[in-house]
């Protein structure tokens, strides 16, 4: 994950998208909570943070779907939280001027508040001198969300549990992808209480796929067990898929997570981008973005 501070001090920060491959829902824990397994990579598109030091703690909203988060209390922003949580843990005062420039759609299924929450974790540990595998940040991530864990690790990972258990995966491609989000924000716990029926196997991988369309062979034998519940409750969901899948070069069509937003994969840059031109054509109100999935962590 890229991480610089200027001249004012400031510490520069990506949160990008975060991509559910394939997502198998293994069981129910008592508590209620689904043990899953699940494939992750990060998107070249996200949102993007700056944090500098200032006289009190605030957060400053910007970005295409910041008035989708203006409304709630700033104590309830996964940001804020976090840059609480740490200051504590570590016993400091959190003097944080902190802005958010929210480019991806709120509760879309690609982490945004969980990735968002991280790049604050990871800028506060570079702009509070600790390295990045202190332990106190991967505690603080735990106690956020489930998806916390991954996104502060920032590269592909299987995980496992609700979402907290990291295991590697093989060597995997870099990606050319689309986004598509409806507009329409899906809570994960609504999707979750819509499932039926049975429980899925793990569907880990040996293999290293050597370009996007091995990737995209692979996880055809997968798929993605929240697609039936949250068509359900956003029938428009069909419709992104059938968009997705419609266009040139499309490899594979898939929702990610919970929902709204699918991505599709492509063989090569240009065909990704001339898919996302013809989607966003034809549906002006969708968010649309073309990007590449990263088969290393970020740099």
């Amino acid at each position: 994950m890229t991480q610089a501070i200027d001249d004012t001090g400031a510490v520069h920060e990506a949160a990008p998208a975060k991509v559910n491959l394939y997502l198998h829902v293994l069981g129910r824990r008592a508590n209620g909570y689904h043990e899953l397994d699940s494939l992750v990579m990060f998107a070249e598109a996200g949102d993007h943070l700056t944090i500098a030091p200032a006289a009190q703690l605030s957060l400053r909203l910007r970005g295409r779907f910041a008035p989708a988060l203006a409304a709630e209390p700033p104590d309830g922003n996964l940001v804020m939280r976090a840059a609480q949580a740490l200051a504590l843990a570590l016993g400091r005062a959190p003097t944080l001027a902190i802005t958010l420039t929210k480019a991806l759609p709120v509760a879309s299924g690609i982490g945004g508040g969980s990735a968002d929450a991280a790049a604050c974790l990871r800028g506060l540990a570079r702009l509070w001198s600790l390295p990045p595998d202190h332990p106190t940040l991967a505690a603080v991530a735990a106690g956020l969300g489930a998806d916390l864990p991954v996104c502060l690790a920032g590269r592909p990972a299987f995980f496992g549990g609700i979402g907290e258990v990291l295991d590697p995966t093989p060597p995997l491609p870099d990606c050319p992808a689309v986004l598509v989000n409806p507009g329409l924000p899906l809570p994960t716990p609504a999707v979750f209480k819509a499932r039926q029926g049975g429980f899925s196997q793990p569907a880990r991988f040996d293999a290293a796929p050597a370009g996007p369309h091995a990737l995209a062979e692979l996880l055809a034998q997968r798929h993605n067990d929240l697609t039936a519940p949250a068509i359900h409750l956003a029938p428009l969901i069909a419709e992104v898929l059938e968009a997705l899948s419609a266009t040139s070069g499309c490899l594979l069509a898939r929702l990610s997570g919970s929902g709204a937003t699918c991505f599709g994969l492509y063989p090569d840059a240009a065909a990704a981008a001339t898919a996302a031109a013809a989607i966003a054509a034809g549906q002006p109100a969708w968010w649309v973005a073309a990007t590449r999935l990263c088969g290393t962590a970020r740099s």
